[in-house]
């Protein structure tokens, strides 16, 4: 689209929290910081605040771009802005870099009041449940009682959904897209080989490496490798890579062969250039810990019961880290409670990472349902 469907040039902003936050895991904070964005106005009655919820490596820039820095697009910048799908002329829209991240939010980076060092380790586990809380603060500061919708992908998807369960009465509409009610072994399997790769880098000093002056770059680099192998379809890997060799030959050796290598080790490289070690580990262990039915016995319909909100559920053909079939569980654990529930099953070859794209259909989809949002 041309600029002037772009948000523009756009800048981050600070909120500060004094009042203590209680954890799920029982640990305390005793003030956070965080780090948001917004995009468009918020009108007079002040409902028509959509809050933009990010997945594992996002942020609170979700849109436009920043004025020193004209190449740094919001990762969600296809969606969101005038005459996008989350039409900022229409809506108010709020990204949030989640607490525990590392994009200026209070997290392992910060420094700890008590010991006037970084926290690395010390910082304590967050969850969904935990992001959600937090969130509702901002939007306290922020001056929305009520989101007209909460919205985000994967792990995005399980803070709308956590949303509605913790806070039914200030969310009227959860779009929950390329998501799952909980991870499955495998998915978790994942993640375990992920920190792993972090936790045994002799760079990682036990969570301290700041203090050390390193970053364990090379088990960043191998989690960041195997999560992308997950978040891509077997048909894209084929259709962009193939078995292309990288010089055209074998090399007989344990370097570069094939293009596929070249763009994992491109990948890996890149996101440990610029991502936090401690927060990747518990940014995983939040998707592992997510599971909304554990106080209800397994009966995801139970634990849903709770909510008030109208859905919008996506998910995508070839996306096989949160499949299809993920998402059918949160539809019919809905329509059990006789929620109101629009489902998307949507054709698209390029696997986990298809709720980032700009494809047509998807994007039709995202319209028609936010187009009848009434603010």
């Amino acid at each position: 689209m041309s600029s002037e469907h772009s948000v523009g040039v756009v800048a981050p902003q600070r909120a500060q929290f004094n009042e203590p936050l209680r954890l799920q895991s029982g640990a305390e904070l005793p003030g956070f910081e965080l780090v948001f964005e917004t995009y468009g106005t918020l009108n007079a009655d002040h409902t028509n605040a959509v809050l933009v919820c990010h997945a594992l490596s996002g942020s609170h820039h979700v849109a436009g771009h920043y004025a020193d820095d004209p190449e740094n697009v919001g990762w969600w910048d296809n969606l969101v802005g005038p005459d996008k799908p989350l039409d900022t002329r229409k809506f108010f829209v709020v990204g949030v870099n989640n607490l525990g991240g590392c994009y200026g939010s209070t997290g392992p980076l910060s420094i700890n009041p008590e010991s006037g060092k970084r926290y690395g380790a010390d910082f304590p586990l967050v969850t969904v449940e935990d992001w959600v809380a937090a969130q509702a603060r901002l939007a306290d500061h922020l001056g929305v009682h009520t989101w007209a919708a909460v919205i985000g992908g994967s792990l995005g998807g399980m803070q709308a959904l956590e949303w509605s369960l913790q806070f039914p009465d200030r969310i009227r509409h959860a779009m929950v897209i390329a998501s799952a009610p909980k991870l499955s072994a495998q998915n978790i399997a994942f993640n375990e080989v992920a920190r792993q790769a972090i936790l045994s880098d002799p760079d990682f000093h036990g969570g301290y490496y700041a203090d050390h002056g390193v970053v364990p770059t090379r088990g960043l680099r191998l989690a960041r490798m195997v999560g992308h192998i997950t978040y891509l379809s077997d048909t894209q890997m084929a259709e962009k890579f193939g078995r292309q060799l990288r010089h055209g030959e074998h090399k007989f050796s344990y370097d570069v062969d094939f293009e596929i290598e070249s763009y994992l080790r491109y990948q890996g490289n890149k996101f440990a250039g610029f991502f936090d070690a401690n927060t990747y580990l518990m940014m995983t262990k939040a998707l592992d810990y997510f599971d909304p039915a554990y106080d209800y016995e397994g009966n995801l319909a139970a634990a849903l019961a709770r909510a008030k909100a109208s859905f919008f559920v996506a998910s995508f053909s070839t996306d096989w880290r949160f499949a299809p079939a993920r998402s059918r569980e949160i539809v019919f654990a809905l329509l059990h409670n006789r929620r109101r529930v629009v489902y998307a099953e949507i054709d698209c070859g390029a696997g986990h990472d298809s709720f980032l794209l700009d494809d047509p259909h998807y994007h039709a989809l995202l319209r028609a349902y936010l187009e009848n949002i009434a603010v």
